[in-house]
């Protein structure tokens, strides 16, 4: 494309920008220049603010030094306001002609600046007579200059009724343009920040207990861990397909076998299956695995953390998700999960022969496709008819064996194993269980898993020879754990779509 047709396609504001950006090149002031020395935020000089600001008793304040992008701004002749955003937040500052210079304020600022430029300041903090905290410019310096309008949001009152116009609300364009939601809707900002801090109290919680947080690979020869399609490429120096991981689940056991006690990571799983507003392709899980524990002291575990975790970003237990309360505090009902569902429907399901199954689903209108198992049929039932009405957090456990193929068969209860689900708000937040280390068992559950596959299940599991050779060599007694940290930060932050707890979500093309 030519320089022409380029300049053709730009809007009309975008074209005043870029003449702007020569006149500040032809005026010799460069609109890019490469270091600013920031000493105070905007929130430290509220937060210091009496002993900053300029008064009676204190003529000589401390001089400020900050940096952010210029929000709005009234130009009112040889003096101007104009509200700077920084990371932590807004604040006004007063610039003049006579303490920045003629030229620096007449030429730059009120003619090629705009709004949304970046900019540092050096000055003073006051206070005007409205009481608004001000900072004094005596410096003023052009750090970014933008080429693109951002988006500001206008509130005018029509026949008595507030309206805002231009807002960046519009759910797509925001996901598309994070940056320019994190821009003008700062409370965004705050969402992940609340994420951050969740991941990070998390971490020191099971770090601070002795569990050694690793790395194990995202690109695998066999992918394994969990029931789902998986992304595939293919190695060029090798010659042979690889798959983005769906778990990190069989490499964590792999160390318990070499004799770690306990050993978690934070991964980026992937799984290429439907999107909706709870599954994103790419998501975050973390999964921990702890020697000579078992599934019991895990919901214990679980409730501590997550317990801990809520009161450390909001004080209680307590929190507002959509129109729901849901509480945290221990202890969480466990609940077995045919129990669960024959409260719901009326149907025990436990020791039912497939046909049965099937019998019974078409009874409760559950929709059938081609190639269903048992372990489909019951989870179909589940989540139709128990999952969505689980608000508060509850353990859901003692899955049948059929549906776990890498769980521990239930010490008590023949045909089931020691499994728990987390559901809250409707919906699955972590799968845990027993570990099964028993290498033959293990074997026969995989290969049968194999004939699943082969019969049409194209999410049944693989048989991964070298996992079950790390079983032989003897794993101790294992708990394994998985959460869920996208659907937990959804949660935690009162967000609808998990596309709002992701920085940048996968979407179709444009």
């Amino acid at each position: 494309m030519s320089e022409a047709s380029n300049e053709l396609s730009l809007s009309e504001q975008q074209a005043l920008r870029r003449e702007k950006l020569q006149q500040l090149i032809d005026e010799g002031v460069n609109p890019y220049p490469y270091e600013f020395d920031v000493t105070h935020s905007s929130d430290q000089i509220k937060a210091d603010a009496d002993k900053l600001g300029k008064t009676e008793e204190n003529e000589n304040p401390e001089r400020v030094s900050l940096a952010g992008r210029i929000m709005t701004r009234r130009i009112m002749g040889k003096a101007s306001f104009f509200n700077l955003q920084d990371s932590t937040g807004t604040i006004q500052i007063y610039i003049r002609r006579d303490d920045v210079g003629t030229d620096n304020y007449n030429t730059v600022f009120k003619k090629l600046v705009d709004i949304g430029d970046i900019v540092g300041i050096k000055g003073f903090l006051f206070k005007t007579r409205t009481g608004e905290l001000t900072v004094h410019a005596e410096e003023f310096q052009l750090l970014t200059k933008t080429l693109r309008p951002i988006p500001v949001a206008k509130e005018v009152e029509e026949d008595g009724v507030k309206k805002t116009y231009d807002a960046f609300s519009d759910k797509e364009q925001r996901y598309r343009q994070r940056y320019v939601d994190l821009i003008v809707n700062p409370e965004i900002r705050d969402v992940f920040r609340k994420r951050s801090r969740m991941v990070q109290f998390m971490r020191n919680f099971m770090t601070e207990r002795g569990y050694l947080e690793v790395e194990t690979p995202i690109l695998q020869p066999i992918y394994g861990g969990a029931s789902a399609r998986p992304f595939q490429t293919h190695h060029n120096a090798l010659d042979m397909t690889l798959y983005l991981r769906i778990a990190n689940e069989l490499y964590l056991k792999r160390l318990i076998v070499g004799g770690y006690d306990g050993v978690f990571e934070f991964a980026k799983d992937f799984r290429n299956e439907g999107m909706s507003r709870f599954h994103n392709p790419e998501f975050t899980q973390v999964e921990l695995y702890v020697a000579y524990k078992d599934y019991n002291w895990m919901m214990d575990f679980v409730e501590e953390m997550i317990e801990k975790t809520t009161l450390e970003l909001h004080g209680t237990t307590k929190v507002k998700v959509g129109e729901n309360e849901i509480d945290f505090a221990r202890p969480w009902p466990r609940v077995p999960m045919l129990d669960a569902i024959e409260k719901e429907t009326g149907h025990q399901l436990f020791g039912k022969s497939l046909d049965e199954l099937k019998k019974i689903a078409r009874e409760l209108n559950i929709h059938l496709e081609d190639g269903m198992n048992s372990a489909n049929i019951i989870d179909e039932i589940f989540g139709e008819y128990v999952e969505p009405k689980l608000i508060q957090p509850t353990y859901i456990t003692d899955y049948p064996v059929e549906m776990s193929p890498l769980a521990k068969k239930h010490r008590d209860k023949e045909g089931l194993v020691e499994r728990f689900e987390l559901i809250c708000n409707g919906k699955e937040l972590c799968n845990a269980f027993t570990e099964l280390n028993d290498p033959v068992d293990q074997r026969n559950r995989l290969e049968e898993q194999a004939r699943l596959r082969a019969g049409g299940d194209d999410e049944a599991m693989v048989v991964d020879e070298d996992f079950l050779r790390a079983l032989e060599y003897g794993m101790p007694p294992t708990v394994g754990l998985g959460i869920g940290i996208d659907r937990l930060a959804m949660i935690l932050t009162n967000q609808d779509s998990i596309r709002d707890v992701l920085f940048f979500p996968h979407m179709r093309p444009e």
